[in-house]
């Protein structure tokens, strides 16, 4: 089925498109929250996506087994958002090869899932290089789980000051062999 990955900056749109994407789905919808309110600044912003899509969708708050969710609501169309928040949550818990293995096994269950999946991530890699050794590191797991979500997505797009950009693999001339 069809899985479509949004990436992007803060407040570039990609919430607010994964929430339109899902409104013309004929099925029930299901809202996967990464996100746990550990302050007032992301209770508010919690608040205000929950008022952004319809009341009717279910929503399921998983900050980790991201895995589990996606079996558990194996007959609804699924948006999870995001995955910036659910790979700052494992590495808390774990270190950056057991984020990037789980982020491998759970592209892979999003990318089998017979019913409509989007999912929404941050870009990290374009803005102000971390200071810190952590921020690095951060920024070149996110990185790579992307890449990972993506290979698996049928449908990639990258928002950027409310605009969407189709993002398409790129299509390498294949090696002359000489032989």
């Amino acid at each position: 089925m069809e899985m479509s990955l949004l990436l992007g900056g803060a407040r570039s749109g990609k919430s607010m498109l994964a929430v339109r994407m899902a409104r013309a789905w004929e099925e029930p919808v299901a809202f996967i929250a990464t996100a746990v309110a550990g302050d007032a600044d992301m209770a508010a912003r919690i608040a205000r996506h929950r008022e952004e899509r319809p009341a009717s969708w279910a929503c399921i708050e998983e900050p980790l087994d991201l895995g589990g969710a996606l079996a558990r609501e194996r007959g609804t169309a699924l948006i999870v958002d995001c995955l910036t928040v659910w790979v700052a949550n494992l590495l808390e818990r774990g270190t950056e090869a057991e984020a990037i293995a789980e982020a491998e096994r759970v592209a892979g269950l999003a990318a089998a899932r017979e019913r409509p999946t989007v999912v929404v991530s941050n870009e990290v890699g374009l803005g102000v290089h971390p200071a810190t050794r952590a921020g690095r590191e951060f920024r070149d797991v996110l990185g790579r789980v992307n890449a990972i979500w993506a290979a698996a997505a049928n449908d990639v797009r990258l928002l950027v000051a409310g605009r969407e950009l189709d993002l398409r693999p790129v299509q390498l001339p294949k090696e002359k062999i000489d032989g």
